[in-house]
């Protein structure tokens, strides 16, 4: 986790600019507490309240404010960080920093600074493709600027190439690695499962529930941002692929449980998916139409992923773990299912708050392993995935040292 991080961000004046209100609330919930300075361009695009709304903190941009000056000098403004993010970078702002001019705040701050500091390029690709942003970025390297990005796509101005900058939850991943460069799931491969399952009734309705994939999406991110090389099973959902992430997308349980075979051999799979626990035996290949009865639909149950998975004598990850959303006298009902599955580990969630959990941010987790049975105080889904993520890393780490 990123946990009590002080990231200073320097956003300068670009159309992604847009971009770093996203990044800031992501790293919010990653656990950094953020500072921001803005250049005067950078108040352009967007305004310091709004930085400040979503930081927490006052959005610093004028050098020569004596107020700011009295509480926080530039000096120790660009000291007090772990690490400086400018973002977006435009060329305007790395040509100053390539050059050692400190015209402004932040690049006063830049140049003020021992703190490692990385930067996110962004800018049309013809400048970024120019010999004098080629020898700027040079030299920065040479330096130990860490550079992430850019990416190639579509400009604001229509042109197509390098030039975007990286989007936010890759951002976060690239400071997740700065400052875990030890990566402590290096080398082990991850199976994750997640969103809900859609079994069809006809070639227009199905069964399903009301999982968002949140959950599990947070959890292959957090693996992936420990070091493990990860594969995201997942059925239909909105959320976005996490960065770095294999996607596998599949719709019905069965899809999902033949992507999770091809997945296999792996070291860890967390079963987070809401697998729809009935699918229609005989799905109708045409569109039912209404007669003025309800059709009748004959159910069968459908093959229990976590089970197969902890249970596959030939192909059984190291560490198999299970999700149990469950309403009422959560812990007593997801005890059994360790035994009954096979799994290592049970992580049960109260759903009976409906949308509230389903959809929502939030989560409120009982870590269930063996005897033990910890209640985790009610964090956001990405924290969850955090500290899952840990506690995999902890457990693989006790083993090599007993041997």
């Amino acid at each position: 986790m990123l946990h009590g991080k002080k990231i200073l961000l320097i956003v300068s004046g670009g159309i992604a600019a847009y971009k770093s209100l996203d990044l800031i609330r992501r790293l919010r919930e990653h656990g950094a507490v953020i500072s921001c300075v803005l250049t005067e361009a950078a108040c352009k695009f967007i305004t310091p309240l709004s930085i400040t709304s979503l930081s927490g903190q006052k959005a610093y941009s004028d050098l020569f404010s004596l107020t700011d000056e009295n509480e926080m000098g530039h000096i120790e403004l660009s000291r007090q960080s772990d690490l400086i993010l400018v973002a977006p970078a435009t060329a305007n702002i790395l040509a100053k920093m390539a050059s050692g001019i400190c015209d402004d705040l932040a690049t006063t701050v830049l140049m003020a600074t021992n703190k490692p500091v990385m930067v996110a390029p962004s800018m049309n690709v013809r400048m970024w493709k120019h010999m004098a942003m080629i020898s700027n970025t040079k030299k920065l390297r040479d330096r130990g600027i860490v550079f992430v990005g850019p990416e190639t796509g579509d400009m604001a101005c229509g042109e197509y190439g390098p030039g975007r900058m990286t989007e936010p939850l890759e951002l976060v991943g690239a400071i997740y690695k700065h400052f875990d460069s030890n990566n402590p799931l290096e080398g082990k491969k991850a199976l994750v499962t997640s969103g809900p399952t859609h079994e069809p009734i006809d070639p227009v309705r199905y069964i399903s529930n009301r999982s968002s994939g949140k959950q599990g999406h947070a959890i292959a991110a957090a693996l992936n941002q420990f070091g493990a090389e990860t594969v995201l099973v997942t059925g239909p959902t909105n959320e976005p692929d996490p960065p770095g992430v294999k996607v596998k997308r599949v719709e019905s349980a069965r899809e999902m449980l033949d992507a999770c075979r091809e997945s296999l051999p792996v070291d860890i799979a967390v079963c987070a998916a809401a697998v729809t626990d009935w699918c229609p035996s005989e799905p109708c290949e045409q569109k039912i139409k209404k007669n003025g009865k309800a059709p009748a639909v004959q159910l069968t149950k459908n093959p229990d992923i976590l089970r197969e998975l902890a249970k596959d004598c030939n192909n059984r990850p190291h560490l198999v773990i299970g999700f149990a959303a469950e309403t009422g006298d959560v812990v007593k009902k997801a005890i059994p299912k360790l035994e009954d599955k096979g799994c290592d580990w049970i992580l049960a969630n109260d759903v009976s708050r409906g949308t509230k959990t389903f959809g929502g941010d939030q989560n409120t987790i009982y870590f269930i392993n063996g005897d033990l049975v910890e209640a985790w105080p009610e964090m956001t889904k990405i924290n969850v995935g955090n500290l899952l993520a840990e506690r995999i890393a902890k457990q693989f780490k006790e083993e090599l040292k007993n041997g």
